[in-house]
């Protein structure tokens, strides 16, 4: 059943409030949980719905884990050791997630079983050949839907061969796939990546006793190298507040006059906080306070009021560390003084929706003067509120529907969502938490 959503302008927006834990580190966190030897124990675990799929793996593959009762976002787990996973009886459903597919398809591959894998209509809608293509170099075979899609099933191999593979496109989750069978595989495995991106696999690795070595390149790049069979030891995981998820509220207090929020304990990790520099570059009032460190990751509170943006240029370069907020981002530049151009998106055109065109398409039912230019979005801002006014068709894609349920926050006219069910994989509450700091948002028509 569809579950439409409608934002209406919002008078203010204030209070102090944490978002759910990072999406990416939680998926990581029960992945090498269940590969460690030990109990490993998890704090501020994002209970959405691509995370729980996760979790239900990892039980599927051979590992306890376990939700301790009376405690939000605590569990715990009792994994195989590395090569330790067993054979699932069953298809592995990853639900919307596609960071869990690609990296859990790397770690079943260095195992000498087979794995089926689906998923929902979007995640199987969505490619995994670039990740099918350095797992079979390695030795494993993979048999999938016509353009590499799922439902796919994943033949293990007993002999994996270690590789040195040059990312064609910088991709974490392609990254952290190869990781993940380089720890089941004999020798060193490499992956070099053209431009940084998310660090979380090599981080929580170090963490759990890998030994991942990082060189930076001269041409910007990196170099990371995993060695075969460590013994991983089960260990505590704190889970920060997701930043791609606070940068929702953040945009939305910046966008709605008389607005100032407190995001508590998010994560900083400079390769995840684009958004909030490039925020900062158009004007934003934010200011990041109380900065430390917690289980391995940079964390901070992050302060952010109401501001009059201004368009600006954001390079290619700095769309890894962004990728997943640049349909908030551009519900910003619909608010901003001038022309806003955000160059090198190709990979928002294979995420859970075509998430560039799903974003210009939105803003064009609201009023915004927008333009595709191959993998370049540009919106003109006027430095006053859009018109809003529209249905917006979301495709399964949760950050499309929360980045146009802000966008009505400000506009002069309400905006609805056709479908906010897909919310649920990353932001559980999204709509009560907002609504709580003084949004307006009820069920749509």
């Amino acid at each position: 059943m569809a579950k439409p959503l409608r934002s209406t302008q919002a008078s203010s927006l204030s209070g102090m409030v944490k978002v759910p834990g990072d999406k990416s580190i939680s998926h990581r966190a029960l992945m090498f949980g269940a590969m460690a030897l030990g109990e490993t124990v998890v704090e501020g675990l994002l209970e959405g719905e691509d995370v729980l799929c996760t979790a239900a793996a990892m039980r599927a593959l051979g590992a306890e884990v376990v939700r301790e009762e009376g405690a939000e976002g605590r569990w715990r787990l009792w994994g195989r050791g590395v090569g330790g996973l067993s054979e699932p009886a069953g298809v592995l459903d990853m639900g919307n997630s596609g960071t869990a597919a690609r990296l859990l398809m790397g770690l079943v591959s260095s195992h000498p079983f087979t794995s089926f894998f689906t998923g929902d209509a979007s995640l199987c809608s969505r490619p995994m050949k670039r990740v099918a293509e350095p797992l079979s170099r390695m030795g494993a075979q993979f048999v999938t839907r016509s353009g590499g899609r799922l439902p796919l099933a994943v033949m293990g191999t007993a002999s994996p061969l270690p590789i040195t593979y040059e990312l064609p496109v910088a991709s974490a989750q392609v990254k952290s796939a190869i990781l993940l069978a380089g720890l089941n595989t004999p020798g060193e495995t490499t992956v070099i990546e053209p431009h940084p991106t998310r660090d979380h696999s090599e981080t929580m690795l170090r963490h759990f006793g890998a030994e991942v070595a990082v060189e930076h390149l001269a041409n910007g790049g990196r170099s990371i190298t995993v060695k075969g069979f460590p013994e991983l030891k089960g260990r505590d995981v704190k889970v920060p507040a997701d930043p791609s998820s606070a940068a929702f509220p953040a945009v939305a207090a910046l966008l709605v006059p008389g607005s100032r929020i407190t995001l508590q304990n998010v994560g900083t990790n400079p390769l995840r906080f684009g958004v909030f520099e490039t925020l900062k570059e158009m004007g934003a009032d934010i200011q990041v306070v109380n900065p430390r460190v917690e289980g391995g990751e940079p964390v901070a509170d992050i302060i952010v009021a109401y501001s009059e943006l201004t368009g600006i240029d954001v390079p290619e370069d700095r769309a890894p560390s962004m990728i997943d907020e640049y349909p908030v981002l551009a519900v910003a530049a619909a608010f901003a003084k001038g022309t806003t151009r955000m160059f090198g998106l190709s990979e928002l055109r294979v995420k859970e929706s075509d998430r560039l065109a799903a974003t210009a398409r939105g803003l064009a039912a609201c009023g915004v003067s927008v333009e595709e230019e191959g993998d370049t979005l540009i919106v003109h801002g006027t430095g006053k509120a859009p018109r809003g006014g529209a249905t917006i068709a979301v495709n399964l894609d949760h950050r499309i529907a929360m980045a146009f349920l802000v966008l009505g926050m400000g506009a002069e006219e309400a905006v609805t969502v056709d479908d906010a069910a897909a919310i649920e994989t990353s932001f559980p509450g999204f709509a009560d938490l907002m609504n709580g700091l003084g949004a307006k948002i009820g069920a749509g028509q």
